[in-house]
């Protein structure tokens, strides 16, 4: 044969495979994980890089000139304030997103379809052919911009930044919501706000430019995983049509 097939309808094949064996609680857990891992390099650094950079000079200037070590600088530039309130936000709209589509007539169907609405937002972030889903009315980001003004930072302004548009949110939103349980909303925005966590905290502490030189390697393979992510959320939806059916 001079043309080998293409492996795509085996990794599918697979994937359902694994998915049957593997609880729908699991298999949201990893893909979310994976997913805020991998686009928060391609994402989060050019779309929050500027607040993180923003508070640690704020905080360094606090510091006085005869206290500056590297621990300091390390501390001070890993904002874990900061992104406890990003991971709080996050939890409480995955929350309220699972209580809400557990209430969904249908909602075998209901949760398949949620699961493909992640599966593609997550393709679309990709393929990069959504930027709008990143806009809010101007009266939405001017309200947010007045509430971070008054958190000043750390916890406050990571809750009230947890509320920016971002289409690879609402992504993230829409698989969580799939589950139609609260608490497994809750877990999963979890495990997506921790995957994004590395990258921003390496702008934090190395800068923007030396973090894009970290991230290099973590973004040519970002596609690949959001890929397979997609095709994880798809094989999971599919099989819950199975089941239902």
């Amino acid at each position: 044969m001079l043309f080998a097939s293409p492996p795509w309808p085996g990794v599918i094949s697979a994937l359902a495979g694994w998915c049957g064996s593997v609880p729908l609680s699991g298999g949201l857990l990893l893909g979310l994980f994976l997913a805020g891992a991998a686009g928060s390099t391609m994402h989060c650094v050019p779309m929050c890089g500027g607040f993180v950079l923003g508070q640690v000079a704020d905080r360094m200037a606090r510091v006085p000139a005869a206290r500056l070590c590297e621990w300091q600088r390390v501390g001070r530039g890993a904002l874990l304030p900061y992104h406890l309130g990003r991971l709080s936000t996050y939890a409480g709209l995955g929350a309220l997103g699972g209580a809400a589509a557990g209430r969904l007539p249908w909602f075998g169907f209901a949760s398949a379809g949620l699961l493909l609405l992640g599966a593609a937002l997550f393709l679309a972030h990709v393929a990069r052919v959504l930027p709008g889903l990143d806009r809010a009315p101007a009266g939405w980001t001017s309200a947010i911009a007045r509430l971070a003004k008054r958190a000043g930072g750390g916890y406050p302004l990571g809750i009230v930044l947890g509320f920016l548009p971002c289409g690879f949110l609402y992504a993230a939103l829409a698989t969580t919501a799939a589950s139609g349980n609260p608490l497994l909303g809750a877990f999963g925005m979890l495990g997506f706000g921790l995957g994004t966590v590395p990258a921003l905290v390496a702008v934090g502490i190395a800068g923007q430019a030396a973090g894009r030189r970290w991230q290099r390697g973590i973004a040519t393979a970002a596609p690949a995983v959001m890929l397979l992510n997609a095709a994880l959320l798809t094989a999971l939806a599919l099989r819950g049509l199975v089941v239902d059916m």
